[in-house]
């Protein structure tokens, strides 16, 4: 199988995916039929290093899928992406790590919660690990889960940020996802209670940033030379311009016939309704072109075998934080086009694409202040030192 083949079989599956996002609404997270149905196109091999099994594929190509996927199903776009990724970051760990999750399983599929929530105890041949992580996207469906700790030394001065691997057997997930957007989402909370955690399975944000990590050694294809935080916040708000697009195709498809309110005039008679599409049209191409060409020149970069500078990092971090915002603004124009129907909460497509975007909007990656403040830092001369490039 290769990476376009994944594409041309996600894209084939969408029309399944669409005709359930009422159903993952419903039961609060992605249904199980979609998750076996994305197995077999191969989507979760996409980021998974060909020693275990994947296709450790051009991350243009997983960003398609997913833009694909969100097209579809909001909820079901933004827990697979997450899933989707995971398989990357798990590729960066030591090689013990990677036999552990997908040497006895497959499928395995890892969820993730990476803010530092939990307390974290050195002990002799890794640490325990205690407490609750929340928005953890898909953790009803994952064997393993990445979880963000703060290792400190005895007098409680912080010494490490890392994150750790943890199975199933050693978590539980808090039913606690009852929200207005991304409702199929299943972004539950994670609780560990005092869980052993081998040092293997766990790696800290030093060598995650810097490009030197362990599991370099036995995966060296191109795209685990990439930024973790390029490569995770583009997927975030390649999620979010997929549902964009989604609503724009559906709001153009309905305003052939749809009256706007409240004159009564056809949309696509209505001239300031034609320059609402065309301007939420532009806000999607716009965010589209700058998401895909920094993730080309960043991959064009480990492919030479180099190392991204800041400055590129810091343009795709505000590129990134930008397409979202271009997302939120053009599901806005649509929907002053669309009269009273997106405030109904019965399915409206539009409507659930506001709700999605608007709760997407505060995960941390989406923080638009933060992310151009890096970028005029970097601009202007100054030092940039930031987990989020």
């Amino acid at each position: 199988m290769r990476d376009h083949d994944v594409l041309t079989a996600v894209r084939a599956l969408a029309p399944a995916l669409r005709e359930r996002a009422d159903e993952a609404e419903e039961l609060r997270r992605v249904p199980d039929a979609t998750l076996a149905d994305l197995h077999r196109t191969g989507f979760f091999r996409l980021l998974r290093p060909s020693a275990h099994g994947g296709l450790a594929a051009d991350p243009e190509v997983f960003h398609a899928a997913v833009h694909e996927i969100a097209r579809a199903c909001g909820s079901t776009g933004w827990t697979t992406a997450l899933l989707g990724v995971h398989p990357w970051y798990v590729a960066l760990l030591d090689p013990r790590a990677q036999h552990d999750v997908w040497a006895g399983d497959d499928t395995a599929l890892i969820c993730s919660s990476h803010a530092p929530t939990g307390t974290v105890t050195p002990v002799p041949g890794g640490y325990r690990l205690s407490g609750r992580w929340h928005f953890a996207a898909g953790a009803d469906h994952a064997r393993w889960a990445l979880l963000g700790g703060l290792v400190s030394d005895p007098d409680g001065r912080p010494l490490d940020l890392r994150t750790f691997l943890v199975p199933r057997t050693d978590h539980r997930v808090d039913d606690v996802w009852d929200t207005v957007g991304l409702r199929g989402s299943g972004s539950n909370d994670i609780v560990v209670d005092d869980a052993f955690v081998p040092a293997h399975r766990t790696l800290g944000y030093a060598p995650v940033t810097t490009l030197r990590c362990p599991g370099h050694e036995t995966n060296p294809e191109p795209v685990y030379r990439l930024p973790y935080a390029a490569l995770f916040t583009t997927t975030v708000s390649t999620v979010m311009v997929g549902i964009a697009e989604g609503a724009y195709d559906h709001h153009v498809d309905t305003a052939r016939t749809h009256p706007a309110l409240p004159h009564g005039r056809r949309v696509a008679e209505d001239p300031f309704a034609q320059v609402r599409i065309a301007r939420a049209a532009g806000e999607i191409d716009a965010a589209r072109l700058q998401l895909a060409r920094n993730t080309a020149e960043l991959y064009a970069v480990a492919r030479a075998g180099g190392e991204p500078p800041v400055t590129l990092r810091a343009r795709a971090r505000r590129d990134q934080a930008l397409a979202t915002e271009r997302a939120l603004t053009a599901v806005d124009l649509l929907r002053e086009n669309a009269g009273g129907s997106p405030l109904r909460s019965d399915g409206d497509v539009l409507s659930r694409a506001w709700r999605d975007l608007h709760t997407g909007r505060g995960q941390a990656a989406n923080d638009v202040t933060r992310a151009l403040t890096l970028f005029g830092r970097d601009a202007v001369g100054l030092d940039v030192q930031d987990p989020m490039l």
